[in-house]
This record gives C-alpha cells, structure tokens and sequence, in this order.
C-alpha cells in the first residue's frame, strides 16, 4: 500500500459504510518506533492479525461481520474479531478485497463470514505477503466506544496494510486493536 496520506487511506475505508462518520474522533499517523507496547508487538509485523491476536489473548477468536458490500468482485465487510472463549471485542477492522485474485473455493468461504479472513488464506495456503502501510493512533468515536466498551479517553493503535495475493494487491485492511491496559513485564 502505497500512503501518501494515512489519515487519508484511513478515511477512504470508513466512508465505504454509511453511518461511519462517528466511528474514529480522530487519527494521527505515527512512527512505527514510537508505537507503545502491546501495540507494537500486535501491530509491527507482516504476519495475520488473527494469528497474532489468538497468540496474544491466548484464545480462539471468531469474525462478527457488522457491515458488507459486494460490487462486483470487491467485497469490502466492517468486522469484530471476538475471543472465542468470552465473545469479549479484541479488533475491529475494515477489509476491502478484490475477489478476482482468489479461488472460488476461498471467495465461498470469504462471502459465507463465519470465518477471520486470515485463517481462510493460511488454511488455503493462499500465497500472501503482507505489506505494513502505517500505524495510527486512535481516539475512538462513540460508535468504536460501543463495539470495544470503552470511554473516549481510551485511545488505541492500529495499522492500515494491504495483503497481496499471489503476488497482487488484493486486500486493502484497516484493523484496530481494543484498547489494552498494560503492565510491562519487569
């Protein structure tokens, strides 16, 4: 993913569901090096973030799609990652996805939603390469308050990355982590 602007990138994938427009009070566009832990092992990396969620809360996670749009071959879905053994909202995330560079076998399963996105590529074996875009910093709206039951002084991190698919840029991807309080291990 190419930024010119990641508050910009940021915008162009909440304006593809309506009523989004209180969803983020506001975004900054940070260093990587300046992302705080847990954030930044959550964050800073190339792999799946439900991989790295599962690992880091040590659960499952199941996909609750909260929006989609399908034209065409793009489907775009406004997602929760929730933890399997609580239902407790561990991400929120924005997928834009251009079907045409998967099997139909992985669209099925993609437009069927009772699946996170990256477990449907690894269990696959879909060639992917993930690009980190930018992180952000986030003040939740009340709409992101609601979905990760938090106050709007909670602010959060997240990442905007494009995952390519046998070699194409096939997922444009904004995920947000639920704020976290964090003890550094000493």
């Amino acid at each position: 993913m190419l930024l010119v602007n990641a508050v910009d990138e940021l915008q162009r994938l909440t304006v593809l569901f309506p009523g989004s427009s209180d969803l983020i009070e506001g975004a900054e566009h940070i260093p990587s090096s300046l992302t705080p832990e847990p954030y930044k092992t959550l964050l800073l990396h190339e792999q799946h973030m439900t991989v790295t969620m599962e690992r880091f809360h040590n659960t499952a996670l199941a996909v609750r799609v909260i929006d989609r749009r399908l034209e065409g071959d793009v489907y775009s879905r406004k997602i929760l990652l929730e933890s399997g053994s609580n239902g407790r909202v561990v991400q929120f995330g924005i997928v834009r996805f251009d079907l045409s560079y998967v099997t139909a076998a992985v669209r099925r399963e993609i437009l069927n939603e009772d699946t996170p996105l990256g477990r449907i590529l690894i269990n696959h074996n879909v060639l992917r390469h993930i690009d980190l875009g930018a992180i952000v910093r986030i003040r939740p709206g009340q709409q992101l308050c609601t979905l990760f039951n938090c106050s709007p002084s909670q602010e959060t991190y997240g990442r905007l990355a494009t995952i390519f698919c046998n070699q194409k840029p096939a997922v444009d991807l904004l995920e947000i982590a639920a704020p976290i309080a964090w003890k550094s291990p000493t």
